[in-house]
């Protein structure tokens, strides 16, 4: 089973991140799930989406909202530092964060590892897996685009939830579908969200 860290943090585009972890459980993946404060806040505000506090809670609500998912998920709290994904010996085999704050990014770029989001994420650049950080920001300073270009160097992959329309999307679900596709693309999940490009 292909095991997977998915951080939501609060940045707008809360959309892109459970429409990701659906396709995620759907695809069989074992996620361990991470969420800030700040992203249940925006759930709450672009989704009216109440996200529960409790990690037990979490899965079920997910469960329940993706009934019959085929995958596996777990939750962590903030601070769970004797989680799976604060260490290096038993790192996922990706991570996402989805949304990606400009906090959060800058905190990852400078190894800050304050909570078990970025010291996830921090995980796996030493560990060299694939990191993928989704931005919904704009326009970029020169601090965020600094921030993103050491974190290229690092390794990371930096993926803005900036969706294409040449697929004539017909609705905001298949807006997010576009991100979500080049997501599960870099992650190594199959999907069938997007035909492939001269497919």
């Amino acid at each position: 089973m292909n095991r997977i860290t998915l951080a939501l943090t609060g940045a707008s585009g809360m959309a892109y991140g459970l429409r990701l972890l659906e396709c995620l459980l759907r695809a069989g993946c074992q996620v361990d799930l991470l969420i800030s404060q700040a992203a249940r806040i925006v759930a709450k505000q672009e989704l009216d989406l109440q996200l529960p506090t409790g990690n037990a809670e979490v899965v079920a609500f997910f469960d329940a909202r993706y009934r019959g998912h085929g995958g596996r998920l777990t939750a962590y709290g903030k601070e769970e530092w004797f989680s799976p994904a604060a260490s290096g010996s038993n790192p996922a085999a990706a991570m996402a964060v989805c949304p990606c704050t400009m906090g959060t990014l800058a905190a990852i770029a400078q190894g800050l590892a304050d909570n078990l989001i970025e010291r996830a994420a921090d995980v796996m650049l030493k560990e060299k897996r694939p990191l993928i950080l989704v931005p919904r920001e704009t326009p970029f300073s020169l601090i965020h685009l600094r921030n993103m270009t050491a974190l290229a160097e690092a390794g990371a992959t930096i993926l803005p939830a900036n969706p294409g329309f040449y697929h004539r999307p017909g609705n905001v679900e298949q807006v997010v579908d576009f991100i979500v596709a080049r997501i599960l693309d870099h992650l190594g999940v199959a999907h069938e969200l997007m035909q492939p490009w001269g497919g």
